[in-house]
């Protein structure tokens, strides 16, 4: 959508194809190379700048997943179902990363940076997946996993601070 809105148009919709009408009948057919308006080839040049961009940003060992596909909008659905997975899969994703995110804890030979990272990337893959943490249960988890080393910090914040409006960037911070 940053290149061009009417890109993700093409992407959700399908390919352009131009048609034409047949005689007085209700029947449409496509439109031959020749028989191409402007408007039907900056139509088509949208589809195929749609596929290149989607194309562009893969990496060379996905492309054969994709190679076959012939519009922007089937190389999305491909991409969509390897990364996503279907609904059990993506269920059990989102099963194993609560489990691991209820049992989140620092570890002992772990900074706190490095611990707000795995954190982070952690409630990251939720969200794609559709399952949003509120940011004030973020902030007390992540003031709960800390190890009791830290209690008189965690006590200071927890004072300092209204943990309602506090931020997980705030807190990094």
């Amino acid at each position: 959508m940053a290149e061009d809105s009417e890109l993700w148009d093409v992407i959700c919709d399908g390919p352009y194809v131009p048609t034409k009408n047949v005689g007085d009948l209700p029947l449409t057919v496509q439109k031959t190379r020749k028989e191409y308006t402007d408007a039907d080839r900056k139509a088509m040049e949208k589809t195929f700048c749609a596929k290149k961009i989607l194309v562009c940003g893969i990496r060379p060992d996905e492309y054969n997943r994709i190679s076959a596909c012939h519009s922007a909008k089937k190389i999305w659905e491909a991409l969509q179902t390897a990364h996503k997975g279907n609904t059990q899969v993506e269920q059990s994703k989102i099963d194993m990363l609560t489990t691991e995110y209820e049992l989140c804890r620092m570890k002992d030979d772990e900074s706190i940076k490095d611990m707000h990272t795995r954190f982070t990337s952690i409630i990251n893959e939720l969200h794609s997946l559709g399952e949003v943490i509120p940011g004030n249960k973020l902030v007390r988890k992540i003031l709960n996993i800390l190890p009791s080393s830290w209690e008189s910090k965690v006590n200071a914040i927890t004072e300092a601070n209204d943990l309602q409006k506090l931020t997980i960037d705030e807190l990094a911070s």
